[in-house]
C-alpha cells in the first residue's frame, strides 16, 4: 500500500523544450529551438566535425508529483544529434500528484539520433509516468538509451512506496516496432522478484536501429563480464539490451561498453563522449 497522502493533484512546473536540428554544409546545426518553462539547451558542440552535441538543462534539478516535462526533438534528413544531460533527473516524494516526462524524438530519412541522457532516480514516494517516443522514417538511425534507479542505496533509503511507470516505444511510419510498458511499485515484489529487478537498483534499455544479428552477437562479446544482468535480442533490424544492476555507477560503466562496440559498427565512427561526462 503506497503512504501517499489523498490530495488534489498538485499543478507544478509546466515545461515544454522543442528542437529541430538540420544539416548545413558540413555539420548539423540546431535550426529551431523553443521552450516554455524551465526546460532549456546548452550552446550546441562540434567536437567531431558533423554530430551536433547537445545538453537538455532541466534547471529546477528536481521534479516533483505535479511537475509536467514535455520534449519533442526532430532529426531532419541527413542530420545527425548527440543529447545528453549535465546530470541525473530525480524524482522526489509525491503528495498526490504524478510527475509526467514526455519525450517525442522524430528522426527522418538518413537523420542520426543517440540519445544518451543520465539517469533518472526515483527517490522513496516519488509517482512517476516517463514515456519516450522514436518515431524512424525509412533510412533512419537511432541509438538510444534509458537508465532508471530506485531509492536512495547510499542513504539507506529503498524505493519502498510510490510507483513508477515506464513507457518506450520505438516506430517506423505507422508500425510499432517495440512497445516497452513497465510499472514499478515501491515495496512491492516486483522489485525483489527473479521476473522483476531480482533485488537490482537499477535497469536500463538500449535500442539501436538498423542492426543486424552480427551486431547483436559482437554486442553480447563486448559485454561478457558487466556488473549486473544483461540481454540482447534483435526485432526486425531493432536490437534491444536490457540490463538490471546495482547502480548508476555500474549503468555508466553498461552504456560506455555498449555505445565503444556499436558506434563503429552502426555509424562507421569511434565514440566521442560528451566532455560533460566527466566533469
Amino acid at each position: 500500500m503506497e503512504k501517499t497522502p489523498a490530495r488534489s493533484r498538485r499543478r507544478g512546473w509546466q515545461a515544454k523544450l522543442r528542437l529541430g536540428y538540420t544539416a548545413h554544409g558540413h555539420r548539423s546545426v540546431v535550426s529551431d529551438r523553443r521552450h516554455e518553462g524551465p526546460l532549456r539547451v546548452q550552446r550546441p558542440f562540434h567536437p567531431e566535425g558533423a554530430p551536433c552535441h547537445s545538453y537538455l538543462l532541466h534547471p529546477p534539478g528536481g521534479v516533483v508529483g505535479g511537475d509536467e516535462l514535455d520534449v519533442g526533438i526532430d532529426v531532419g534528413a541527413n542530420a545527425w544529434a548527440v543529447i545528453t544531460s549535465p546530470g541525473a533527473t530525480k524524482f522526489y516524494r509525491s503528495l498526490g500528484g504524478e510527475a509526467r516526462v514526455e519525450q517525442r524524438i522524430r528522426i527522418a530519412p538518413g537523420g542520426v539520433m543517440e540519445w544518451f541522457p543520465q539517469e533518472q532516480i526515483a527517490f522513496p514516494g516519488a509517482i512517476v509516468s516517463s514515456r519516450t517516443c522514436f518515431e524512424l522514417a525509412p533510412g533512419a538511425h537511432v541509438l538510444g538509451w534509458e537508465l532508471n534507479c530506485f531509492g536512495r542505496p547510499a542513504s539507506t533509503q529503498p524505493f519502498d512506496y510510490g510507483r513508477f511507470r515506464q513507457r518506450l516505444e520505438v516506430w517506423r511510419g505507422d508500425t510499432p516496432v517495440l512497445l516497452e510498458h513497465a510499472r514499478l511499485d515501491g515495496g512491492g515484489s516486483v522489485m525483489t522478484a527473479p521476473w522483476g529487478l531480482g533485488g537490482h537498483q537499477a535497469m536500463a534499455t538500449l535500442v539501436a536501429s538498423p542492426a543486424t544479428a552480427d551486431d547483436v552477437m559482437a554486442l553480447r562479446e563486448a559485454l561478457v563480464g558487466v556488473p549486473g544482468e544483461v540481454a540482447v535480442t534483435r526485432l526486425d533490424d531493432l536490437l534491444v539490451l536490457r540490463w538490471r544492476g546495482p547502480g548508476a555507477l555500474e549503468g555508466y560503466q553498461l552504456r560506455a561498453m555498449a555505445w565503444t562496440a556499436l558506434r563503429p559498427r552502426l555509424l562507421d565512427r569511434p565514440v566521442c563522449p560528451p566532455r560533460i561526462w566527466n566533469t
